[in-house]
C-alpha cells in the first residue's frame, strides 16, 4: 500500500487572530486620533494643544485596546479551557457515550452510520479529546483564543494607526488642519482597509469602501460636537 501524499494548500484560516486584532487596533488608531484631533481643531484649540491631545490620545488609546483585548481574549480561553475540562472528565467518566456522541455528529455530517462508528473509535483512540475539542466544542488550535498575542497586536497597531494623523498634525500648517488631517487619514483608512481584504482573501474595493466610510463618518460627527462646544467655550 503506497503512503498517502500530503495535499499542500495555502489558507488564511490561521491569520485571523491576529488580523483581526491588527486592523481593528491599526483602523481605531486612524479613526480616534483623526477624530480627536478634528474635533479639537474644530473648538478652535491651538495647534500645540491639538498636538498634545492626540499624543495623549494615542497612549491611553494603545493601552486600553491592549488591556481590552487582552480581557476579552481572556474571557474566550477561559471558557475554552472549562469546556474542555468538562470533557475531559466526561471521557473519563463514560468514554462509551462519548463515542456515540461523535458517532452522531459525523452521522449528521453525511457519513454512514457504520463507518462514524468507526471513524469515532479510531479517532478516540489516536486523541479523544482533541477528537471532541475539534468536532463536537468547535476549538481547534488555528481559532483558540491567544490572549498576549491579540493585545500586543492591537496595541501596536493601535500606535502605528495614531502615528499616522499625529505625524500630519505636526507638520501641516494650523491653516487648513482640519482639511489636512480629515483627507489623509480617508487615504490611510482606505490603504488599510484595501491591504486587510488582500491579506484575508476578500473584495479589496469592498474593504477599502467600508473602512472609508466609517472613519468619514466618526471624523464628522466628531468634528460637529467639536464646533458645537467651541461655540460655548
Amino acid at each position: 500500500m503506497k503512503p498517502f501524499r500530503r495535499h499542500t494548500e495555502r489558507h488564511r484560516t490561521d491569520r485571523i487572530g491576529w488580523l483581526r486584532a491588527a486592523v481593528l487596533g491599526a483602523n481605531d488608531g486612524i479613526v480616534s486620533t483623526a477624530s480627536l484631533v478634528v474635533g479639537v481643531a474644530a473648538a478652535s484649540a491651538s495647534h500645540g494643544n491639538i498636538l498634545v491631545t492626540g499624543i495623549a490620545g494615542l497612549v491611553a488609546g494603545a493601552m486600553s485596546m491592549a488591556a481590552g483585548e487582552y480581557v476579552s481574549v481572556h474571557s474566550q480561553a477561559d471558557t475554552e479551557t472549562a469546556d474542555l475540562l468538562r470533557e475531559r472528565a466526561e471521557l473519563e467518566t463514560d468514554p462509551a457515550a462519548e463515542r456515540r456522541e461523535l458517532a452522531t455528529i459525523y452521522v449528521a455530517r453525511g457519513l454512514e452510520p457504520g463507518l462514524a462508528q468507526q471513524v469515532a473509535e479510531q479517532l478516540m483512540k489516536h486523541d479523544a479529546l482533541g477528537a471532541h475539542a475539534r468536532d463536537e466544542l468547535g476549538i481547534s488550535e488555528t481559532l483558540s483564543a491567544r490572549p498576549i498575542q491579540a493585545a500586543l497586536a492591537s496595541a501596536a497597531s493601535f500606535a502605528v494607526g495614531a502615528v499616522l494623523p499625529l505625524a500630519v498634525t505636526a507638520l501641516a500648517p494650523e491653516t487648513g488642519l482640519t482639511a489636512w488631517v480629515s483627507g489623509t487619514s480617508l487615504a490611510f483608512l482606505a490603504i488599510l482597509g484595501a491591504v486587510a481584504a488582500r491579506v484575508g482573501g476578500a473584495g479589496v474595493l469592498i474593504g477599502a469602501w467600508r473602512v472609508t466610510f466609517w472613519g468619514a463618518l466618526a471624523m464628522a460627527i466628531t468634528a460637529g460636537v467639536g464646533k458645537l462646544f467651541g461655540a460655548f467655550v
